[in-house]
């Protein structure tokens, strides 16, 4: 009896699901081969418009409780963090586009294949023009070149990071209709809603994300 109480206990062990858990990535290779850090903690904290107004950046901001260190670690030299629950944000801190500044803190993402693709604002004057209204009061210097104080600063589009040259672009209606063109009804859905901007775009990620697993 007491053998048969061992072999349930160790089948029962060996069929329980894998524990999820909370992964830093100090770069891009690491986040591609999975290869990362494990933490015992990491918060998720939406930022305010007043935050992103004041202060520019991305719209998360990721901590690790009271670990002081780990914070500083997660602010200025992570590249990306997948939680617990299996979302993944990179880190905006070191990004480009054209030699535009995303800011910092942390932005939503996904991976594709060697491809990540994140949530950001609206730079560079050809992206930001599609975006801005009549109305909005732009801003000065390169970044405000595409920014408007009151319109885009709340606006997302989403942008494509290669993992192969480490170029950033944006992905725009063309690139998205390649990605959907195994799934008819998705990219006629994406086509009807006729928006690029992150919240339209982004779902559609998501579900390819979520074919591929």
């Amino acid at each position: 009896m007491k053998r048969r109480c061992i072999l349930w206990l160790l089948l029962g062990a060996i069929s329980l699901p894998s524990i999820a858990q909370n992964v830093i990535y100090s770069n891009l290779k690491e986040l591609l081969t999975q290869d990362g850090d494990t933490v015992a903690v990491l918060r998720v904290e939406k930022r305010s418009r007043n935050q992103i107004v004041l202060s520019g950046g991305a719209d998360y901001r990721i901590t690790a409780g009271k670990d002081e260190s780990m914070c500083r670690l997660l602010k200025k030299r992570c590249f990306a963090v997948c939680t617990d629950e299996g979302d993944l944000y990179v880190n905006c801190r070191k990004l480009r586009y054209k030699k535009l500044r995303f800011g910092a803190w942390y932005a939503p993402a996904v991976q594709l294949g060697n491809n990540i693709y994140f949530c950001a604002m609206p730079l560079g004057s050809k992206i930001g023009e599609n975006f801005v209204e009549a109305d909005d009061v732009k801003l000065g210097g390169n970044v405000g070149d595409a920014l408007a104080a009151s319109g885009l600063v709340t606006k997302r589009v989403c942008y494509v990071l290669n993992g192969e040259t480490g170029k950033i672009d944006f992905l725009g209606q063309e690139e998205m209709l390649k990605l959907l063109k195994k799934h008819q009804d998705w990219k006629q859905a994406y086509l009807n809603e006729g928006s690029q901007e992150a919240e339209n775009t982004f779902k559609y990620l998501l579900m390819l994300q979520k074919q591929k697993k």
